[in-house]
């Protein structure tokens, strides 16, 4: 088991310490892809967090609160992500494969350059950009 530090987007501070089972030199994607599942074990806040590159793939983050988290280039595939909080989140360049966002809300989201197709499932999930004097999104 090691302590692994999880930062905030915007900043180096730590927002929370994991306690992870994996080798010290383990790939970050895999150090952060347990500390997320830790963290949604033990309850503990993720939006905000730097989540960059992290593999999550097949994880189950339903329900999640994820708003503003950066996820640039995380491997969300097969994840379970219905009712997400993805609010403002970056999900530049994320894989998404197979993913579940049904219900998601991805209101203000930046999903330059993240592969959606052919398998992500968006059923009602919130798509619309935040710009100003741009109307509220709908539904998909």
């Amino acid at each position: 088991m090691i302590q692994f530090d999880v930062r905030t987007r915007w900043g180096d501070k730590p927002q929370f310490s994991a306690c992870i089972s994996c080798a010290e030199d383990a790939p970050l994607a895999v150090k952060l892809g347990l500390a997320v599942q830790w963290a949604r074990l033990n309850g503990v806040r993720l939006a905000a967090a730097d989540l960059t590159g992290a593999s999550l793939s097949h994880a189950n983050l339903r329900g999640a609160n994820l708003r503003a988290a950066d996820l640039t280039g995380a491997d969300l595939s097969h994840a379970n992500l219905r009712g997400a909080n993805l609010r403002a989140a970056n999900l530049t360049g994320a894989d998404l494969r197979g993913a579940s966002l049904a219900g998601a809300d991805l209101t203000g989201a930046d999903i330059r350059d993240a592969i959606l197709l052919p398998t992500a499932r968006l059923s009602a999930a919130r798509l619309s950009a935040k710009r100003r004097g741009a109307p509220r999104g709908g539904r998909v």
